[in-house]
């Protein structure tokens, strides 16, 4: 089932992640998705579902491979729960449904449960479903779960409105301080560092009609699953992960190990140093300005990574982990050292950079050669204080500006731009024969 709203804000994450506990609570296996770049998100997911949730997003993977990916990781599993993106037609692009909710569920055949926000209004619930499920008519909408309740009298005239335009009402969750989610400058917080009441939850479950819910989905016409790739001589890759870097998709990591890679993980902020006989170091991106004085009083492993990378060791840093390879971050005014491997310093503006990429490569990198087109997504709050030297992508934005960004440089990329290395094969075959070379 996709589980879509009228908005971003409307619950999604949370009646999704009531869903999985649910369901897993009946001895279902349950394997949970999340529509989107998100990388928060799934984390509330995989807590509930007791599976690592999965990221489908149609413009980083292209559409067949998502299917194929969507295919492996369903098929182990007896009901799939995909969380949808923002509003159920809201895409790339605000003319099409392009990469929106509504195109994923088109693309995998799947029903669509709408997830309304009921508080302060009962008929209208009925008009905006109805709308929901006319815009496009091929959509399947499988009927409607409630959030935010009054309570069983409000669901219930809710639910009269509803019946009026032919659609069923699936389940409700009552309005709940004890299931609020905190939120960060990049969305929800993730599940390690902020979590609902299990009494709450508990209490919410007994609104959800899962026999009704169940009986409301069906198992889609899927291409096999893709053969497992050529695995290559095994190395071993670095991979930082603790409160500060912890950004990284499932089916990247999958793909890397199997090309051969053995995934170290290590926290830059307690770890004194990288781990022994490592040919490659992954800093993906998180929340290292939240951890900013911690990174810089790690001074061994400052030292560690900026000898490991001088040395010609393969260095791919995202976001965050672009912020850390940089020589210092301002907080509050203070610049904080950081590794000083790239001649970048950051800061923290009062402002969001996000969007989608078509990316060309400006010069040869750990993960393509120049030229080379990839496709990626940037979110984040800091800034460079300067202009990128040896920058390593380029893009047009559509009023025809065209931005540098990133660094590369030997073996050290290091970008604002989020790639999904599960997209594409060769992108982590050739960060892996990097790594090999290292420890060659």
């Amino acid at each position: 089932m996709v589980l879509a709203a009228a908005s971003s804000g409307s619950g999604k994450t949370t009646v999704a992640a009531l869903l999985c506990r649910a369901l897993r609570a009946r001895g279902l296996h349950v394997q949970p998705f999340k529509l989107g770049p998100d990388y928060l998100d799934p984390t509330h997911l995989t807590r509930a579902a007791g599976r690592e949730a999965r990221n489908l997003d149609s413009f980083l993977l292209g559409r067949q491979r998502l299917r194929e990916l969507f295919a492996r990781a369903a098929a182990q599993a007896d009901v799939s729960v995909l969380e949808g993106v923002m509003g159920l037609f809201d895409g790339r692009d605000p003319t099409t449904d392009e990469h929106s909710t509504a195109d994923l569920a088109l693309l995998l055949d799947a029903p669509v449960v709408l997830v309304l926000d009921a508080g302060g209004s009962a008929r209208t619930v009925a008009a905006v479903a109805c709308g929901l499920r006319d815009f496009r008519a091929e959509l399947r909408v499988a009927g409607v779960i409630l959030n935010r309740v009054a309570g069983a009298g409000h669901a219930a005239l809710c639910e009269a409105a509803l019946d009026q335009v032919g659609l069923p009402v699936l389940g409700w969750v009552a309005r709940d301080e004890g299931l609020h989610l905190p939120e960060r400058h990049l969305g929800l917080l993730s599940a390690e560092q902020a979590a609902w009441d299990e009494a709450a939850a508990d209490r919410a479950a007994e609104g959800l009609r899962l026999d009704a819910l169940l009986k409301a989905i069906h198992a889609p016409a899927l291409p096999d699953a893709p053969a497992p790739a050529q695995a290559g001589t095994p190395v071993r890759v670095a991979l930082a992960h603790d409160e500060a870097f912890h950004f990284s998709y499932p089916d990247a990591l999958d793909e890397l190990g199997a090309q051969g890679a053995e995934l170290i993980r290590f926290s830059p902020l307690r770890d004194a140093a990288l781990p022994a006989g490592v040919g490659g170091v992954l800093l993906p991106g998180g929340y290292p300005e939240a951890h900013a004085h911690e990174l810089s009083a790690n001074v061994s492993m400052r030292e560690s990574i900026r000898s490991f990378a001088a040395a010609g060791g393969a260095v791919l840093a995202e976001c965050g982990g672009l912020m850390y390879l940089g020589e210092s971050l301002d907080v509050d005014g203070q610049d904080v050292p950081m590794c000083g491997v790239i001649p970048y310093r950051t800061r923290m503006p009062p402002r969001l950079t996000l969007g989608y990429r078509d990316a060309t490569a400006l010069r040869n990198t750990l993960v393509a050669p120049a030229g080379t087109q990839v496709r990626g997504h940037e979110f984040h709050h800091s800034v460079l204080t300067h202009a990128p030297t040896r920058p390593a992508w380029a893009w047009t934005a559509h009023d025809g500006t065209v931005t540098e960004e990133g660094y590369a440089h030997g073996n050290v990329l290091a970008s604002y731009l989020h790639l999904h290395l599960g997209a594409d094969p060769a992108l982590a075959a050739r960060f892996l024969d990097a790594c090999r070379a290292v420890t060659a």
